[in-house]
């Protein structure tokens, strides 16, 4: 029996927050979460709201600039509440993909032949990519960490990989393809002892628990609202002291502070800033103790329920893991499955995701891949058991 001392535990109201949803109004379950959420209906309302009746440039002494000039500032507001950071180490950019290209280029001038980038065979390859290019252009090494058979993080092979030569640790807070989380505390603690940075691609994080840079301890960490329900642009955050010890690639006008601001290219694109806005109030609203024991329990009853001719890659119980699912299903393709389930109005994907060595780790094509089934809070008991039917179809 809970005491009076302690607080009662907050649980999901499913209906509610479905019905803040008009794309949800359908018979179609949406398990693609992975590849960008669904967004509320107050996230699009603020978009259409910014274009309507503040749409201008900044800087301009009139009353439609004065307002996007409080958005822009509400909005880098917003972000360093959702990312527990200060405003002016926030950066919003074209994609989480464009902001990496532009940090790694930024921090590139720093580096020298031979030194090491460490990046995990959990990746996605926005966060390998970038690293390699730079392998090419300038000489530096990359390598890769390994994850076990589980395709948990290993962590002994991250320690025996980190050297003097060590520049970076490059690495998932949730891997998209098989919903790994490693601990990013250790990550980081391993990276810093060993004087190298700690990169984080919370992108596929996002969504399903809350992100604390500061304790963390990460040094640089990028996102993606589409992926927490809401419009499509990137995130950043750099810790300021790095921020200011880089010479970012930007026009010569543009501003210099907050420091973040340098990182940021041309007009930004304030009506997504809006969406952005509200899509972090509408997180807030419903709560992270709610959505993280809500998606726990879905995630437990697609694993009680997957049939045992399903081979599923990756962790066997929701512990060190996000509720996103990897499996294949014996004589079938990938692309195939998806299709059935298409036709049975489920929703996933297929594929390498962009997750090209994790593929590799598992010895599976690296174009079908395997089915990705990712759940989020909105998702319900009934499109879980959905789901499980129509994989056990064919299984």
């Amino acid at each position: 029996m809970t005491s009076a001392a302690e607080p009662t535990p907050r649980t999901l109201d499913v209906p509610a927050v479905r019905a803040r949803f008009t794309a949800l109004d359908r018979p179609l379950a949406f398990f693609d979460g992975p590849g960008g959420t669904q967004c509320p209906d107050e996230v699009i309302d603020a978009i259409a709201a910014y274009l309507r009746s503040s749409n201008a440039n900044v800087g301009a002494p009139y009353e439609t600039s004065r307002r996007t000039d409080e958005l822009v500032a509400a909005a880098h507001e917003r972000a360093a509440s959702f990312l527990g950071c200060d405003a002016g180490e926030v950066a919003f950019g074209q994609s989480m993909t464009a902001l990496n290209f532009l940090f790694t280029r930024a921090l590139a001038r720093e580096l020298e032949p031979g030194d090491e980038v460490l990046v995990t065979r959990l990746d996605h390859d926005a966060n390998v990519a970038p690293w390699l290019a730079l392998a090419d252009d300038l000489g530096i090494v990359v390598r890769f960490v390994d994850v076990t058979d589980e395709l948990a993080l290993d962590l002994d092979d991250l320690e025996r990989n980190l050297s003097g030569r060590t520049k970076v640790v490059a690495f998932p807070a949730a891997a998209n393809s098989v919903g790994t989380a490693p601990d990013v505390s250790r990550v980081v603690e391993l990276a810093h002892g060993a004087g190298a940075l700690a990169w984080v691609d919370a992108v596929h994080y996002g969504p399903h628990g809350p992100i604390d840079v500061a304790a963390w301890g990460c040094d640089v960490l990028i996102c993606s609202p589409y992926k927490f329900f809401g419009p499509h642009m990137g995130l950043a955050f750099g810790r300021e002291e790095l921020l200011r010890s880089w010479r970012p690639y930007k026009v010569r006008p543009a501003a210099d502070e907050p420091v973040g601001h340098r990182f940021e290219l041309g007009t930004s694109q304030h009506e997504l800033l809006a969406g952005f806005v509200a899509a972090v109030d509408y997180v807030g609203s419903v709560g992270w103790e709610a959505i993280v024991s809500h998606e726990r329990e879905l995630g437990e009853r697609f694993l009680a329920g997957l049939p045992g001719e399903v081979t599923l890659h990756g962790l066997p119980t929701m512990t060190g893991r996000v509720p996103t699912f990897c499996f294949s299903v014996a004589g079938h393709s990938a692309q195939s499955v998806a299709e059935h389930l298409a036709t049975r109005d489920v929703a996933v994907w297929w594929g390498n995701y962009y997750a090209l060595e994790t593929m590799r780790r598992l010895g599976l094509d690296e174009v079908d891949g395997a089915v990705r089934a990712g759940i989020v809070h909105y998702n319900t008991a009934e499109e879980v058991d959905r789901l499980l039917a129509g994989i056990a179809e064919l299984a």
